[in-house]
């Protein structure tokens, strides 16, 4: 493995990420740092995010400016302000012993006229997202005569984004003689196209192959019923007492409501999407990688251009439709040779999605069960015990109090001091998952010999009034309530919840399976929630029908008294 020295990289530059912790080039920073110091001209490097590739490209920029022109002789461009950012942030620590250099940040969202001001007063690096820096060449403010050198950083995202016609309109105020390197995730038909028609004589490196997944990232889904997928990632949460992740959801309503739930439900989540404000979103931001908030649920759009380290976890709450999007999902975990995880919670519908994704970044997801409530308890339990073990203690400020605590507390045994110590904790949890269900999705398929489970017939070969008992029978840990409205009354699932949510007192009711027929509905809630649900319902008003509702009886025939009532109200 080479040094930096051997690479080229000069004496401050190495002084710099030394004392950042830089201690051997990354595999991207090892093929791309010579060959932007040296004779090759254009490149395209296709890496993941997390691969040091902002080192990659800053510091041969760094060392390639004239300290003594202050005029712009590098230009780098990115998709988002955060990531500009980064960068930004990033190169003035590499050239903290190079005084001569500044590195100017441009992007929309903030004041023009303090950006104006920094332009003027000189610099030989912009970081840039398009849009701005287009505002600012047509005003006049921008001359790039002087660029030698252009980076286009995650390009794959600037076209998801529609910045192409930007970067053309951009290119055409460079030089054609100056060096370009293209770094990208993935390397979509897009990209060729610039490479092409702007590129002089390019060279593609690659580290690990085109489009594939991070290579320490491990790939897990869980497979739920749709309607359970908060509940699944709530235990994914649960079970990770150290979790630091981002969750992404594929539209901005999914995105406030699943982070509302989760602000709800007692854990530090915020919500990042494109309703907010440019200052809503830095201070959402700021939370984050403050780490007060440790859960961040994003869209795509709003999350492009995070540069957020060690994180956990990255859960896809479904799978996005575009392959590129869940590799710039997964790679925000594990990097910078760290191990991370990417979870998918999917339904049935999106297995052959997930296959597709499978066969294209190489990699295979392995299949787990939803957390239990055992496991989850247990390893929140030894979490708190490894806490407590590393607590520090302050021994000289708290010696006053012990004497007065200890006469307070004397009567109990070790034992009793530690099952408090632990209820203190676990109170809300314990209450929260007794009688929990099973909600991982069953594959019902059935085997060749068209049978499902051994000594089971295909439920398409049950008797009617097997399947009609099925489906008033609870899951495991759950309570089966009929209410009097089906589908024939204009009722779904949608219009039980909204009911539920106003009618009920207290803490909300998890609703499980649910079942709607043509004149009445059957539906699983927690055992301590039924009688509950049973008294807020029964008697309620439903446009016009007043509603009955009691806890379901596996041997009573619901269909049959439903049609029963239908005939009378005909009759009468």
């Amino acid at each position: 493995m080479k040094t930096f020295e051997e690479l080229g990289v000069s004496a401050p530059l190495r002084k710099a990420v030394e004392e950042l912790g830089f201690e051997c080039p990354m595999p991207v920073q090892e093929r791309v740092i010579p060959r932007l110091l040296g004779d090759a001209h254009d490149i395209i490097a296709l890496a993941q995010t997390g691969t040091g590739k902002t080192a990659a490209f800053g510091l041969p920029v760094l060392q390639r400016v004239d300290a003594a022109t202050k005029s712009p002789q590098a230009l780098i461009l990115a998709p988002t302000r955060e990531l500009c950012l980064q960068i930004c942030s990033d190169l003035v620590d590499f050239s903290i012993y190079e005084p001569g250099v500044k590195v100017i940040p441009v992007y929309g969202g903030s004041s023009i006229e303090s950006q104006i001001r920094a332009l003027r007063s000189g610099g030989q690096v912009i970081v840039a997202t398009p849009g701005r820096l287009i505002d600012l060449i047509k005003r006049g403010v921008v001359n790039l005569e002087k660029v030698t050198t252009v980076v286009l950083d995650e390009a794959d995202e600037m076209l998801n984004m529609g910045f192409l016609e930007s970067i053309e309109e951009i290119l055409t105020h460079v030089p054609s003689d100056r060096k370009m390197l293209l770094f990208s995730a993935t390397m979509p038909a897009g990209i060729l196209k610039i490479a092409k028609r702007y590129m002089q004589d390019y060279e593609e490196i690659v580290v690990g192959s085109r489009n594939e997944g991070a290579e320490n990232v491990r790939h897990i889904y869980y497979m739920v019923n749709a309607r359970d997928k908060y509940l699944a990632l709530k235990r994914v949460v649960d079970n990770s007492p150290c979790i630091y992740a981002i969750v992404f959801c594929r539209t901005k309503r999914d995105t406030q409501e699943v982070a509302d739930n989760l602000i709800r439900d007692g854990y530090n989540a915020e919500a990042l999407h494109g309703d907010l404000s440019q200052q809503q979103r830095d201070i959402v931001m700021k939370k984050f990688r403050d780490r007060v908030v440790s859960i961040l649920v994003a869209t795509d759009v709003a999350a492009r251009g995070l540069d957020v380290s060690d994180l956990t976890h990255v859960i896809n709450y479904g799978l996005p439709e575009d392959t590129a999007v869940y590799t710039h999902r997964s790679g925000r975990t594990g990097r910078a040779g760290k191990s991370g995880v990417s979870i998918a919670i999917i339904h049935s519908r999106e297995k052959g999605r997930m296959r597709e994704i499978e066969r294209i970044i190489g990699k295979t997801f392995e299949r787990k069960d939803v957390p239990t409530p055992e496991h989850i308890i247990e390893k929140q339990l030894y979490n708190l015990a490894d806490r407590l073990e590393r607590v520090e203690v302050n021994e000289e400020e708290i010696a006053r109090y012990l004497p007065g605590i200890s006469r307070k507390l004397e009567w109990l045994s070790e034992e009793d001091l530690i099952k408090r110590v632990i209820s203190l904790e676990f109170n809300r949890l314990l209450d929260y998952y007794k009688d929990a269900p099973v909600i991982d999705f069953i594959d019902a398929k059935p085997d060749r010999k068209g049978k499902g489970k051994k000594g089971d017939k295909p439920a398409h070969e049950r008797p009617a009034d097997d399947k009609e008992k099925d489906r008033r029978t609870a899951s495991k840990g759950m309570e089966r309530v009929y209410v009097n409205v089906g589908k024939r009354d204009g009722f779904y699932a949608g219009n039980l919840i909204e009911i539920l949510n106003k009618l009920v007192q207290g803490k909300r009711v998890d609703v499980g399976r649910i079942d709607l027929m043509p004149g009445y509905s059957l539906f699983d809630v927690r055992k301590s929630d039924a009688r509950k649900v049973v008294g807020a319902l029964t008697g309620a008003d439903f446009f016009g029908k007043r509603l009955h509702s009691e806890i379901a009886d596996p041997e009573r025939d619901y269909s049959r008294l439903a049609d029963k009532k239908k005939s009378k109200k005909k009759n009468n």
